[in-house]
């Protein structure tokens, strides 16, 4: 009986340890992470995010440095970006952020580019240089209008 007992343990941890894993998958594969406790937040207004989601990745010379917690729209009626960047960064105030596309048609991300300013942004700061998203579509349809325009004008 003795012995039964303790199988029936171990298969219940085995089973345990297994639905633990199952659940940190989830989580993980979700997108939901735990880096400690807050970041710094950033806010940056961007005329068109193109599809930018929350929780997608903020990138420094393409090493990951923390993600979009939030999107609202301005009272500018621009897209109002909030960012959670890891808080030991010591970013310049001329810091540029710029929404771009990983690959051809991939998932878009918010990519910072350094400035060469001694003023450092402090949590709740503004970035004020952004470069929106290039939409894929506008550019197409403005070329083919361009091409109809000036086959039009020949």
């Amino acid at each position: 009986m003795n012995a039964t007992r303790n199988r029936d343990l171990l298969v219940g941890l085995f089973v345990l340890a297994g639905l633990a894993a199952i659940a940190y998958l989830s989580l993980s594969l979700g997108g939901l992470s735990y880096n400690g406790p807050g970041g710094m937040k950033l806010h940056v207004d961007f005329d068109e995010i193109g599809g930018l989601t929350t929780r997608a990745p903020v990138v420094i010379a393409g090493v990951k440095v923390g993600q979009v917690s939030a999107i609202d729209l301005g009272t500018d009626y621009r897209a109002r970006v909030t960012i959670d960047v890891d808080k030991k960064l010591e970013l310049p105030v001329d810091t540029s952020a710029s929404i771009v596309t990983s690959g051809v048609l991939g998932d878009r991300y918010v990519s910072l580019q350094l400035g060469g300013e001694d003023d450092i942004l402090k949590d709740g700061d503004d970035l004020t240089f952004a470069e929106s998203a290039v939409i894929l579509e506008r550019l197409i349809g403005q070329f083919i209008h361009n091409t109809n325009v000036e086959g039009e004008k020949k």
